[in-house]
């Protein structure tokens, strides 16, 4: 059965290839997005009878239910919505600015939940659905520059698993997908933002800007190959809660999470002697 997607910052990235994939595979899409020349541009080749286009700035709370309003009036109602729509702040905490990391949280974090808040009574009308949020390695795995970028990314992860638990009487799923390094525009100066201030204390250790700069261009995923990936996770009766794209974000959850057991283990008896006695 053809399926309806909502997928936000649709227009460029991991959020265009998904659409694109869905649409190859025969469902219909609504492609969200803050600019809707780019949208136009990014789905000019497209069937009209497959795609909607909406102007929508995930961090303007206003503007959600108007986007989904759109959708199940274009379509009729939302099988798959994915919440893509983010860009990285990376640099030391310190010397971003509080603007820097509302901005960043407005965008990554709140803009998630504006969506979410106006989808989800379409979603349990329905008593059915599947989000897919978008997340990353970061929402796992600390990242040395990045302390606010996984901030939103481990958010995000939080809010995912303890969804999951009050949706699933509606069958509405959740995963959270956790890509690794893929070769998009995250890097690009067109989209990623770095911090402004210098502390020299840090920048005698080197420059978060170069040091991830080098990775643009070289990141080891496809975007095609994660955006076909997540059209099969669309598509299973019991989809998982987290989903790791890309041979790196293994590798690093991998050697994170026997971090973690090898800590907890090292620790319990500690951990258990916290009880109030028997």
């Amino acid at each position: 059965m053809s399926k309806v997607w909502f997928i936000t910052g649709a227009n460029r990235g991991i959020g265009a290839q998904i659409a694109h994939a869905a649409i190859a595979s025969g469902d219909r899409v609504v492609a969200a997005g803050r600019k809707l020349d780019q949208l136009k541009a990014t789905f000019a080749a497209v069937d009209p009878a497959q795609v909607a286009l909406v102007e929508f700035d995930v961090a303007r709370e206003a503007q959600a239910p108007a986007a989904i309003e759109a959708a199940v009036a274009r379509f009729g109602r939302i099988d798959v919505l994915v919440n893509n729509a983010a860009y990285g702040l990376l640099g030391n905490f310190e010397e971003l600015t509080p603007q820097d990391i509302e901005q960043q949280f407005s965008v990554n974090v709140f803009g998630v939940m504006h969506v979410l808040r106006a989808a989800l009574p379409v979603l349990r009308r329905q008593r059915s659905g599947h989000i897919i949020n978008i997340s990353s390695i970061a929402g796992l795995t600390g990242f040395d520059g990045a302390s606010v970028y996984c901030a939103t990314k481990y958010a995000i992860e939080g809010l995912s698993s303890s969804l999951a638990l009050e949706l699933a009487k509606f069958g509405i799923n959740i995963t959270t997908v956790e890509p690794g390094f893929f070769r998009t525009d995250f890097l690009d100066q067109s989209s990623v933002r770095y911090g402004q201030k210098t502390i020299e204390d840090y920048a005698a250790h080197g420059s978060v800007e170069n040091a991830y700069g080098a990775y643009h261009g070289k990141q080891l995923g496809d975007p095609v190959k994660l955006a076909a990936a997540v059209v099969q996770l669309a598509g299973m009766d019991n989809p998982p809660k987290q989903f790791l794209a890309g041979s790196d974000a293994v590798a690093m959850a991998t050697a994170e999470l026997d971090a973690r057991f090898s800590a907890l283990n090292a620790m319990a008896a500690l951990s258990r002697s916290t009880d109030h006695a028997a």
